[in-house]
Order: structure tokens, then C-alpha cells, then sequence
């Protein structure tokens, strides 16, 4: 395996905040300048909006959406927008897309196909569209299980997962070698709190994949990386109608499998054995005294 420099920084999770726009763009040169590995910009608050301020108040740093449901806008105007980034950042933007989930495809109305074939066919016409629009950057695919990492790798330049197993990359990894190359790109959103009291840190990521466990795909997921009895007992809360007793079911070894929670020396080995696993880690930030600004400042004091 191996090891990471001790210089390594992780990614880091940003959110175009309303009304708060401008402290995240002025975080986003920090950890610039702070030597952090890249910056993720979630589907929350205005995300294009946020990759384009972020092309002109940075200037070394590489920087995707992660992810941008692909039910957000027409292939071709997508296309033209992320080519405009592209040439305006000097090639440091990625176009992280996804299908998303079904709460969210149904609040826009939406029709859907199959995922593989849905996403498959709008990245085939962002390229068709690339002789008109200009130069598309690095195209990654939200991933979760295997076919979906399959057809990431053969039509995309990365894949992107959200709450990972990191006990279960090597063996998915395994299983889909095309994806193991130098030139793909391989990174996780992970559910991030620093406090020294690790049940306090763990409540906060226990909230935050409350959602994530009510999603049959990730479920799923979460089977394949062997948790079955967790995912059993959610599934009898969730049919009963008691969403209440959800958090009480995920069991620390599920959660700090997918999540971290603990120290600011934990942290930084958590994330580590991410990179050391050939993943890029992007911590998505929580704090149990504050909010966006507070947590990115703790993580930021963690690499001091």
C-alpha cells in the first residue's frame, strides 16, 4: 500500500451557502492556500454558480461539482456552461454528475428512465455538443455499486461516491479493475466531525445519513459492503413508519466505516488510510458547535 506524504491534504466539501456566498469563496482561496487537495462543490445553493466565482477567485487549485443531478438542465446547455468553466479556470474544473435520488427527480417533475442508460445517453450528447461549445473539462459519474463504477470508467474520466465503505473499496475496486488507472479519478464524499468527544461527533453524522439510509440505492449499497443486519433493521423502522429509531440502528461499525467522527489526530488518520486505499478523500464538514464556516475552520486548524 501506498503511503500518503505527510504534506497530504484532503478535498474539501463546499456549500454556495445563500447569503453566505461570499465567506465560502473566500474559504475556498484558503484551502487553496492552505495546499488542499481540491474542492467539491455539492447540487446545494447554487452550484454552477459557485464553479464559476470559483474560476476567478482561485487560481491553483482543481475543483468539481459533486455531484449535479443530470435532471437539472438539457445536456447541450450543460455542455456549453461547464466548457465556458473549463476555459475560464485554465482546465481546473471536473463535471461531477449523477442521476440523484428519487425524492429529488420527484420534486422537479421529472421523467426517468434507467439510471446507466439515462446518464450514459447525456454524457454521450454533452460530446456531441463539444464542437459547438468548446472544449469539455474531465467528466466524473456518481458511483455507488459496481455497474455503475463499470460505466464510469468506460465513458467518463472518474467516478464520485458519497458515504463509501472504505472497508469495502478494495474488494469493488477488485472487482471492477478497469477503474484502477492512473488516469481515472477515484474519490468519496465522507461525512466529517472533529471533537475529541467521538459520541457528540458521531450523533452529528448519524443525523446527517439519516436521508441516506432511507434511500433503497444506498441500502443496497450498504448490503454489498456487508451490512445486512443494519440494513435489515432500517428497513423494518422505515416500513413501520418510525423514523425516529433510525439513528439509534446504525451501529458504530457501519457508521465509522462510512463516516469519521472523533480527535483531529483521528481525523487526519482516517483520511489518510482513504488516500492510502488510492481514494481521494473530500471532507464533507460538520461541527457540534457551528456551522459550514466552523466546521472547515476545525479541519483547517487539524492541518495546521
Amino acid at each position: 500500500m501506498t503511503q500518503v506524504d505527510k504534506s497530504f491534504r484532503p478535498a474539501l466539501s463546499v456549500v454556495a451557502t445563500p447569503n453566505k456566498r461570499r465567506a465560502i469563496l473566500d474559504l475556498a482561496v484558503e484551502a487553496e492556500n492552505r495546499g488542499f487537495s481540491g474542492l467539491a462543490c455539492p447540487s446545494l445553493g447554487g452550484t454552477m454558480g459557485l464553479c464559476v466565482s470559483l474560476a476567478h477567485v482561485t487560481s491553483r487549485i482543481n475543483y468539481w461539482t459533486s455531484i449535479q443531478p443530470i435532471y437539472y438542465s438539457h445536456p447541450v446547455e450543460a455542455a456549453n456552461t461547464v466548457a465556458h468553466i473549463n476555459e475560464m479556470s485554465n482546465g481546473r474544473f471536473r463535471y461531477g454528475i449523477g442521476v440523484s435520488h428519487g425524492p429529488v427527480t420527484q420534486r422537479l417533475g421529472v421523467e426517468t428512465g434507467k439510471p446507466l442508460s439515462d446518464i450514459k445517453n447525456y454524457v454521450a450528447a454533452m460530446r456531441t455538443n463539444e464542437r459547438f461549445g468548446g472544449q469539455l473539462p474531465p467528466i466524473y459519474l456518481a458511483t455507488l455499486r459496481n455497474k455503475m463504477l463499470e460505466l464510469a470508467s468506460e465513458i467518463s474520466e472518474g467516478a464520485i461516491w458519497a458515504n463509501a465503505s472504505l472497508s469495502h473499496m478494495a474488494t469493488q475496486l477488485g472487482e471492477v479493475p478497469t477503474a484502477v488507472r492512473d488516469d481515472f479519478f477515484l474519490s468519496n464524499m465522507i461525512p466529517t466531525v472533529i471533537d475529541d468527544d467521538i459520541e457528540a461527533a458521531r450523533a452529528i453524522n448519524r443525523r446527517t445519513l439519516t436521508g441516506y439510509v432511507s434511500l433503497p440505492n444506498y441500502r443496497n449499497y450498504w448490503r454489498a459492503a456487508g451490512y445486512n443486519n443494519e440494513m435489515d433493521s432500517i428497513e423494518e423502522a422505515l416500513n413501520a413508519g418510525n423514523k425516529e429509531a433510525l439513528t439509534g440502528l446504525m451501529t458504530n461499525e457501519w457508521l465509522d466505516d462510512c463516516t469519521i467522527s472523533g480527535s483531529a489526530s483521528h481525523v487526519r488518520e482516517r483520511l489518510a488510510d482513504w488516500a492510502n486505499a488510492g481514494v481521494m478523500p473530500i471532507a464533507v464538514m460538520s461541527s457540534t458547535t457551528g456551522g459550514q464556516a466552523k466546521a472547515i475552520a476545525e479541519l483547517f486548524e487539524t492541518y495546521n
